[in-house]
């Protein structure tokens, strides 16, 4: 009876004990699974400011130390007469070489035979007393020409344009206009195209290069441009061309 009893003291003394150890074992289960680094779902409130923080989450927000987030303005959606920026970076580069060459030869050789007469009152066949008369030439004609033409063109700056419409299937219609006046030189730049919604970054800038139906128009008047224009002989010499 005694090593009975001792028995159910040792057996009543380790129970608790095992129960406890599963217990702390659990416990640093769940504590290394809520330290791991993988993100949790759900785990966001909102702070005082109106903006959302992560409780948790591996986000660019809370681990990038150049992340800044993007003011309201630029969070709203695009409509009518909002303004974004075109960067225009416009650039074309053309060379052409062409060569002509012709060579035309025509000879001839003419006679009279018959010839008529009119005496007045009857028209009749006249005799050729000298002869028939005859012509004869030759008319040799020779073309050669040479032309090469290369051509290099840029065209960048930015400037503000207006949404003028939208179209059902979301894409912007837009439509810029400056004008620059400085002692009497005047700048005038236009454009006009049509852009889709997903290449409008997110501070409302666009490249020239996605926008479709692209117009471009730039005037320039003043000193400068009198300078290097070319004269109105000039532009008829060579719209008609004559040699």
């Amino acid at each position: 009876m005694p090593k009975t009893s001792s028995k159910h003291d040792v057996l009543a003394f380790a129970l608790p004990a095992i129960l406890l150890a599963l217990v702390v074992l659990a416990h640093s289960e769940c504590s290394a699974q809520e330290g791991s680094l993988l993100a949790k779902q759900g785990g966001t409130q909102t702070a005082p400011d109106g903006t959302v923080v992560s409780n948790g989450q591996l986000t660019l927000e809370n681990t990038s130390f150049i992340f800044r987030p993007l003011p309201p303005e630029a969070q709203r959606e695009l409509s009518k007469q909002d303004i974004i920026t075109v960067l225009v970076d416009y650039r074309t580069a053309m060379n052409s070489d062409g060569s002509v060459q012709s060579r035309i030869t025509n000879n001839y050789n003419a006679q009279l035979l018959d010839w008529l007469g009119f005496d007045g009152s009857d028209i009749y066949a006249a005799p050729q007393s000298r002869g028939d008369p005859t012509i004869a030439g030759a008319i040799n004609s020779q073309i050669r020409s040479q032309t090469e033409l290369e051509s290099n063109d840029s065209l960048t700056f930015r400037i503000a344009a207006t949404i003028v419409d939208i179209r059902p299937n979301g894409n912007l219609v837009i439509e810029a206009h400056r004008q620059v006046e400085n002692n009497g030189e005047t700048w005038q730049q236009s454009l006009t195209g049509v852009v889709a919604r997903q290449f409008v970054n997110p501070d409302r800038t666009v490249r020239s290069d996605a926008i479709a139906e692209l117009s471009i128009k730039k005037v320039e008047q003043g000193h400068v441009r009198d300078a290097t224009a070319r004269g109105w002989i000039g532009k008829w010499y060579g719209r008609v061309k004559p040699f």
